[in-house]
């Protein structure tokens, strides 16, 4: 029986979304923003106002150099990445032409124009599938809120000027915010709205503080100065905790840190199961900036570098030469580890303001990812060619998205064939030089079924279990009415798993895992047992997950995985590996 069920029931609990692991016990400082809201006026001298927009535009953008360099120098590189993408915005000639327009043509003051237009863009990300870009509806927001403040003369808190240990509660949190946190005196926060993939997030995962987002009703039901735990591990916030409460946790922040301190002497250890049987734990990238935090944490391998963000927030296509410096780079730093390069996945939720696509009424089950590539095979060329130009670098396995059926994968190797050939005939390249290996993400109910057919045209597989268990259930996991089906422990996804496994190994070929799933505590072990080869994940998961690896033995975890695919539902799963 778990301590906590020895206290009655809590009314001053507060439940939300465990953002970013930890405990801390501390008392409550609670930041609000200043509110600025714009109202309409009419004006006469349009010039004026589109000055005055300018002024602020220009003024928000020394701020975000000034945070960015902060950011690059105290937090990581892949924060100063947002406030870059911050100052693009600014510079983005299509939002700043459109508030112009709006002054102009409405005859309005220069905030309005800008929340106007401000409003159109958030509703634009906030009503788009993919929660990644949901949550950038927030740069939107927190560049615009800049801009107004200096607009309207006002100065906003600042948080770098807190100077005791307290737990920070808001409404939100704005990137901008959480880039001025000093983990030192901000011992770790809550706020109402956000979710996991959100910048305060994702920020907060970086500096290593606990984190409980969505809460809802938090800023309202708490209070400045009241003391609280913080379990970001369990995403609850304990209001004016009693005395056995907060020794509880006492023991677990002591406990915490145990475990920090142990996993960090797996850095340099290889992932080995108790009975010795190796696997391999690396990291998912996004792009060349994030390699640092994935060699600190003891990737093995980048077992995702998605590309796609090379193409986004951009103005045209990224030539071959910028993909080429971008592979490149992550392949060196790597020293010869495999790197597993995704080919572009744009489309559904994903697309680019440059490349015109036809709308559809299902974009995910539409000309998306692999699909897309081959019906712009001079888009697909540039990247194919990059890739083996880098592939000269390093250990690279070119990895194709979204493979529904054995024509398409023989296409793209075909095109691989003539990207091959191009560079022969223009280059000094000869054909010995490019190394690399090809597979397929296994994301596609069909692509798991023939997997004993494309494991004899592959190299490896990887199992994207986000798509797959939302291809196998017909269910939008990010649709609240349907959330439910998002079942990654359900036998079917099971059984699929262990077919792919079963066919790969049939014919000597190896098996990672990139989706959420591989980064799942409770389903290390199962996956174990299955025979997974190689689990990526977010880099601050690999020593976690590197520390719970020696603890099992993959015997005993092969026969657990064995009867759980014979059970009949997802609750059966858990109940057997919780044991």
């Amino acid at each position: 029986m778990k301590r906590h069920n020895r206290f009655k029931e809590d009314t001053n609990l507060i439940h939300g979304i465990g953002a970013s692991e930890g405990i801390c016990i501390g008392k409550i400082f609670k930041y609000d923003h200043v509110d600025v809201q714009a109202k309409t006026n009419t004006v006469e001298d349009c010039g004026a106002e589109i000055e005055r927009f300018k002024q602020g535009v220009s003024q928000s953008i020394v701020d975000l150099e000034g945070i960015k360099e902060h950011a690059q120098e105290n937090i990581s590189p892949e924060t100063a990445a947002i406030f870059e993408a911050h100052i693009e915005i600014l510079k983005d000639p299509e939002f700043i032409g459109q508030v112009k327009e709006v002054i102009e043509t409405e005859k309005i003051n220069g905030e309005y124009g800008l929340e106007k237009v401000s409003q159109q863009f958030v509703a634009m990300f906030e009503s788009m599938d993919n929660e990644y870009l949901r949550e950038r509806a927030a740069d939107i927001k927190d560049v615009s809120r800049r801009v107004l403040m200096h607009m309207k003369g006002l100065k906003s808190h600042d948080l770098s000027e807190i100077n005791s240990e307290v737990i920070l509660v808001a409404r939100d949190l704005t990137p901008s915010d959480t880039a001025q946190l000093n983990r030192r005196w901000v011992k770790g926060f809550v706020t109402d709205i956000g979710g996991r993939t959100s910048h305060s997030a994702i920020m907060a995962r970086t500096l290593e503080i606990p984190a409980v987002v969505g809460t809802m009703t938090g800023f309202e039901s708490l209070n400045d100065g009241e003391q609280v735990i913080l379990d970001g591990n369990e995403g609850i916030i304990y209001q004016n905790p009693e005395q056995e409460r907060l020794e509880e946790y006492a023991e677990k922040i002591q406990e915490l840190e145990r475990q920090k301190k142990l996993r960090e002497t797996y850095i340099e250890k290889a992932s080995v199961t108790a009975d010795g049987v190796h696997i391999e734990i690396g990291a998912n990238i996004g792009s060349p900036e994030d390699i640092e935090g994935a060699l600190s944490h003891g990737a093995e391998c980048i077992g995702l570098y998605r590309t796609e963000f090379l193409y986004m927030g951009k103005k045209n296509f990224p030539t071959e030469d910028e993909q080429f410096e971008a592979y490149k780079k992550v392949l060196e730093a790597m020293e010869n580890k495999p790197v597993v390069v995704r080919t572009l996945d744009i489309g559904g939720d994903k697309e680019l303001d440059y490349m015109t696509m036809d709308k559809e009424l299902n974009p995910f089950l539409g000309n998306r990812a692999i699909r897309l590539c081959l019906s712009n095979e001079e888009l697909f060329l540039t990247q194919l060619k990059a890739l083996l130009r880098a592939s000269v670098y390093g250990n690279l396995h070119i990895m194709f998205p979204m493979i529904a059926t054995l024509e398409e994968l023989r296409q793209a190797k075909g095109l691989l064939e003539v990207a091959k050939e191009e560079l022969q005939q223009n280059t000094k390249y000869s054909e010995a030089e490019f190394k690399y290996k090809i597979g397929i993400m296994v994301e596609i109910p069909s692509t798991a079924i023939m997997a004993p057919v494309f494991a004899k045209e592959v190299d490896f597989f990887s199992i994207g279990t986000n798509d797959l268990i939302q291809y196998t259930f017909a269910a939008d996991r990010m649709n609240e009415n349907v959330s439910y089906l998002y079942q990654p422990f359900n036998p079917a996804i099971l059984n699929l798993v262990h077919m792919v496994i079963e066919a790969a190994h049939k014919e000597g070929k190896w098996v990672g895992m990139c989706g959420e799933m591989a980064g799942e505590p409770l389903a290390l072990g199962l996956l174990i047992g299955l025979g997974l080869d190689e689990f990526s994940m977010s880099a601050p998961g690999i020593l976690r997950a590197r520390q719970q690896a020696a603890t099992i033995d993959s015997r005993q975890a092969s026969k657990i995985a064995k009867e759980a695919l014979t059970l009949t539902s997802q609750e059966d799963v858990l109940a057997l590996v919780r044991g």
